[in-house]
């Protein structure tokens, strides 16, 4: 099975518009990508999309709203 990076995830969340929760955020990625797909990013590896989504919240990739969270192309990384 191929690992998907993180990054990919963003940019959906970005092309989508959508503000969201961990759990609509960890269903979409799952509709998105399939139940088992794993992801990886630049310094982790073999993540559920439950667990990409609290990496992701650990490392400030999410921007608040008294919606839930969205992200932008800053929380990116270009390394």
């Amino acid at each position: 099975m191929d690992s998907i990076h993180g990054h990919e995830v963003l940019n959906m969340m970005i092309e989508s518009g959508e503000q969201y929760t961990h759990a609509s955020l960890e269903a979409e990625i799952k509709a998105r990508f399939g139940e088992q797909a794993r992801f990886h990013t630049c310094s982790a590896e073999g993540m559920t999309a439950g667990e990409l989504v609290a990496f992701l919240a650990a490392k400030g990739k999410f921007i608040p709203s008294k919606d839930g969270f969205s992200t932008d192309q800053s929380k990116i990384c270009r390394h």
